[in-house]
C-alpha cells in the first residue's frame, strides 16, 4: 500500500488564553478549563494563515527526508475547507512556495478527519500511478472560528490551529500504512453550521442532540474491531492508539470500553487544545521525536469529525528511514 516517509508539525506563534475567553463570554475559569485543560494554547493571529503554517512544516519535511520538489507528484491540502482565501488552493499555493512544478494539487474537506482521508488517496493514487511522492498538508483556522463571545459556544473553546505535512511514498518510508476504515453517520450532518459574520465565519451548534458519545464510543469500538480483524491481531498487539484531541473524558472512555491502556495513549491537553486534523500527527511525530517507538510497533490513528465522520488509520513502525 505505501506508507509515511516523513512527518512534520508546526505551531502558530500567536495563542488563546482561559482569561481571554472568560472575559468575552462570561463563562467562570475553572468552566473554561474543564474543557481547555490548559490554561492557553496555540491559535491563529490576526496575521498568520494556516497555509503558511502548513508550508513551514512542508520545508521542514522536505529537508529532513531529502526529498526533492520535483519528486513530488500530488500535493493535498486537508481541512474544512474554509481556507484562508475563498475560492482558492492552497495547495497549489504551496507547491509554488515549494517550487513543485508538475504536480496535481487539489483539496479534501473532510473536517478532522480530512487529514487520513487525504493519506488514503494519497497513497492509492500513488499505487496506480507508479513513481513519485505525494505531500498531505493538514491546516485549518478552527480557532479564529469560534466565537468566544456566546457562553452557548464553550464546548469549542477547546479549539486551536496547528498543521502537519506528511509525504507519502510506494517504498522506502517509515510507516507502512496497514489499514484505513472510515465511515458517516448522517443523521449528525446539522450538529454543527457555519455562520457568516461580516469578517469571518463562525461555528455553531444548530440545536443540541443527545446520544452523540455514545455514537463515538459506538463507531470507534466497531472500526477498530474492523481494522484488528483484518490485520489479524487483538487489541493487546496495539502499541499506540492515538486520538483526536477533541475531549478528554470521550478519550478516557474509549480507552476503558476497548482494553487500551492509558499509557499506550497520549494525552497532550497540559499544553495543548484541540489542535484539529494534526492532533494525531503531533502525538505521532512526539512518539517519535521521544524515541518510544520500536520496529514492528502497530499504532492506530483513531480520528473523528464533525458531519459526523469517524475513521482508524492503522500503521506499523518499521524505522529503515529516518522521518
Amino acid at each position: 500500500m505505501g506508507g509515511i516517509a516523513g512527518l512534520e508539525v508546526a505551531f502558530p506563534a500567536s495563542r488563546v488564553s482561559a482569561q481571554h475567553m472568560s472575559a468575552l463570554s462570561g463563562v467562570p475559569i475553572p468552566d473554561i478549563l474543564e474543557i481547555t485543560h490548559t490554561g492557553d494554547f496555540p491559535v491563529l493571529g490576526p496575521d498568520e494563515q494556516s497555509w503558511e503554517l502548513t508550508l513551514e512544516a512542508a520545508r521542514a519535511v522536505l529537508k529532513r527526508t531529502q526529498v526533492e520538489p520535483a519528486a513530488i507528484r500530488q500535493v493535498i491540502f486537508a481541512g474544512s475547507g474554509e481556507w484562508d482565501v475563498p475560492f482558492w488552493s492552497p495547495a497549489a499555493r504551496v507547491a509554488a512556495e515549494l517550487g513543485v512544478e508538475r504536480a496535481h494539487c487539489f483539496e479534501i474537506a473532510n473536517f478532522c478527519n480530512a487529514g487520513m482521508t487525504a493519506i488514503q488517496v494519497g497513497l492509492d493514487r500513488i499505487a496506480t500511478g507508479g513513481a513519485g511522492y505525494a505531500l498531505v498538508l493538514i491546516g485549518d483556522r478552527l480557532g479564529t472560528m469560534v466565537d468566544y463571545g456566546d457562553p452557548a459556544s464553550k464546548a469549542l473553546f477547546n479549539l486551536g490551529d496547528a498543521a502537519a505535512a506528511v509525504l507519502l511514498a510506494r517504498d522506502g518510508y517509515a510507516f507502512e500504512v496497514l489499514h484505513s476504515a472510515m465511515r458517516t453517520d448522517p443523521s449528525w450532518s446539522d450538529y454543527y453550521v457555519g455562520e457568516h459574520r461580516p469578517d469571518r465565519v463562525v461555528i455553531r451548534r444548530d440545536g443540541h442532540r443527545g446520544g452523540l458519545a455514545a455514537a463515538y464510543v459506538e463507531n470507534f469500538t466497531s472500526l477498530i474491531g474492523e481494522t484488528l480483524g483484518a490485520l489479524g491481531r487483538e487489541v493487546p498487539d496495539v502499541a499506540f492508539f492515538l486520538i483526536n484531541q477533541g475531549d478528554r473524558a470521550m478519550h478516557e472512555r474509549l480507552l476503558r470500553e476497548t482494553g487500551i491502556p492509558a499509557d499506550r495513549s497520549v494525552f497532550n491537553y497540559d499544553r495543548l487544545g484541540h489542535m484539529g486534523g494534526a492532533d494525531t500527527m503531533i502525538a505521532l511525530r512526539g512518539l517519535m521525536d521521544d524515541n518510544r517507538l520500536r520496529p514492528g510497533d502497530l499504532v492506530l490513528l483513531a480520528t473523528s469529525a464533525m458531519g459526523f465522520s469517524w475513521g482508524i488509520t492503522a500503521l506499523e513502525y518499521q524505522p529503515h528511514s529516518q522521518v
